[in-house]
């Protein structure tokens, strides 16, 4: 029985992390026209352009959308160092995936000046953050128990929250650049689902403290 609730458990955490992914890589505005489609990958820097944006008229700030790439790269470097049993190619291929979804907030045509620039130095430095906390995986496992980890996902699967804020109050400023309303693509509710499934993943890794104990004491 023990076991059957870890499999869940870890199963529960993988299907919130695909969600994410599908989201974060997803259409949030979805055309005919592939051209004009907006992934959730591209909301960072589209939302520049957009005058009502741009000029302060929608007060957004691009930052929020790098939610959705943090709480994935980081759902996946818990899931690579939990402490229930998991095979060793399953936390590996998340602790290596973690790398390039970092790597994915880099600005286009970047380069080492481009990247310390005012513009830029914040999600740099997030990257960095997320780079190292992806080596240290091995002292994540040690030091983190998994009732602890629950928490973090919980609070991880709330993250991409104001990202989902500043698309919803930027759409009617889209739909006046594309002339015609405008519905939220599939991306949105990928999103809104890795959300949900993740607190529900928490909880679950919370609810194992007592029932999952490792050496006889709980995790």
């Amino acid at each position: 029985m023990a076991r059957t609730r870890r499999l869940i458990t870890i199963i529960v955490a993988i299907l919130a992390l695909l969600f994410l992914a599908f989201g974060y890589w997803g259409r949030w505005i979805a055309h005919p026209a592939a051209g004009v489609n907006i992934l959730g990958v591209d909301l960072p820097e589209y939302v520049k352009f957009v005058p009502e944006a741009r000029y302060g008229v929608i007060p957004i700030n691009r930052l929020v959308f790098f939610a959705m790439p943090v709480a994935l790269a980081l759902g996946l470097i818990l899931l690579a160092s939990v402490r229930m049993q998991l095979s060793v190619w399953l936390r590996g291929f998340a602790g290596v995936l973690a790398i390039p979804v970092a790597l994915s907030m880099l600005p286009p045509a970047w380069t080492p000046g481009l990247l310390m620039t005012p513009e830029f130095r914040a999600q740099t430095l997030v990257i960095m953050a997320l780079m190292a906390a992806t080596l240290l995986i091995p002292l994540w496992k040690q030091i983190i128990p998994d009732w602890l980890r629950g928490v973090f996902f919980i609070l991880i699967g709330l993250l991409p929250l104001p990202a989902l804020s500043a698309f919803f109050r930027l759409l009617p400023a889209l739909e006046k650049l594309y002339n015609h309303p405008l519905k939220p693509g599939p991306g949105v509710w990928f999103t809104l689902a890795g959300m949900v499934v993740m607190v529900i993943a928490g909880v679950l890794f919370i609810l194992a403290r007592r029932r999952t104990p490792e050496h006889g004491t709980p995790r």
